[in-house]
């Protein structure tokens, strides 16, 4: 029997009807299949290739919510991309109305340095199998993670690994010979909408947010990952080479749209203002 506190931990609304699956699935080029390990893994990487990691609408101050009406017509209908907290949401409730089992829940990024404990991830099980779904954390997670202490996973050419310490799940990358934490959670945690409605107002407004200060897009492929910071826009492959060049104001265009970010007029304007 579900007790009291069970279904209050449970509880939410997440609206998740109010999303054209078949209208995502176009967007990302996937056809609708049952849930398995491996459309589950199809359907994460054709996520992360698709649409793109941006805060655009942040930097302009702009920002309409997180409601996934908002998302959806934003990010399927406007093919345009967003950060976390759009990004996993609309994976989550595409996910679930395909009949996936997922649990929403939240990680603190960079815990080594007092990161903020506001990033929104997801697990999701199949075939008796739990995954870290992280779509939403930067284009660096291309595929699902297994929650399993030390697996690696090769992500486009970066190994990762979750590990777990002190009850929390720690996600790490390869570094030359020894691994950084990249973020930190707890899997008992379930989330609810109202919580990221506050880490979102914190990460959309606040002027400690790595978000609010300056433009932030990246994208990941196969042995390639491309990120713009502000004006600085760095290219890596796995080997460790990496380029970076500055983007002029009349260059932004012609780059946004090569990270796949294609704006209005007006939206362009506007970022130019701030650039």
């Amino acid at each position: 029997m579900t007790t009291g506190l069970a279904k209050l931990r449970h509880s939410g609304d997440w609206g998740i009807e109010t999303v054209d699956v078949d209208a995502y699935l176009a967007r990302i080029g996937q056809p609708r299949q049952a849930p398995s390990a491996a459309a589950l893994i199809a359907l994460t990487r054709a996520h992360v290739e698709a649409i793109a990691f941006e805060n655009v609408d942040v930097v302009l101050g702009r920002h309409q919510g997180i409601g996934l009406d908002v998302v959806a017509a934003k990010l399927v209908g406007r093919r345009r991309g967003g950060y976390c907290y759009e990004q996993a949401g609309l994976f989550a409730a595409v996910a679930e109305r395909l009949g996936y089992q997922l649990q929403r829940t939240v990680a603190r990024v960079q815990p080594g340095k007092d990161g903020p404990y506001t990033h929104m991830a997801l697990l999701v099980t199949v075939e008796d199998t739990r995954y870290l779904v992280d779509v939403g954390f930067g284009a660096g997670i291309l595929v699902p993670m297994p929650l399993v202490d030390g697996a690696v996973v090769d992500q486009a050419g970066w190994p990762h690994r979750l590990v777990e310490r002190d009850g929390w799940w720690v996600l790490q990358k390869q570094d030359g010979d020894g691994w950084e934490d990249l973020h930190e959670l707890d899997d008992r945690v379930h989330s609810r909408p109202i919580d990221y409605e506050v880490y979102h107002h914190y990460t959309s407004t606040h002027p400690r947010s790595p978000f609010t200060g300056r433009l932030v897009v990246m994208r990941l492929a196969e042995g390639r990952f491309r990120r713009l910071l502000g004006r600085e826009l760095t290219e890596t492959h796995p080997d460790g080479t990496a380029d970076t060049r500055t983007v002029a104001p009349e260059q932004l265009c012609e780059v946004l749209e090569s990270l796949d970010v294609v704006l209005t007029s007006d939206e362009l304007e506007a970022l130019l203002r701030v650039y």
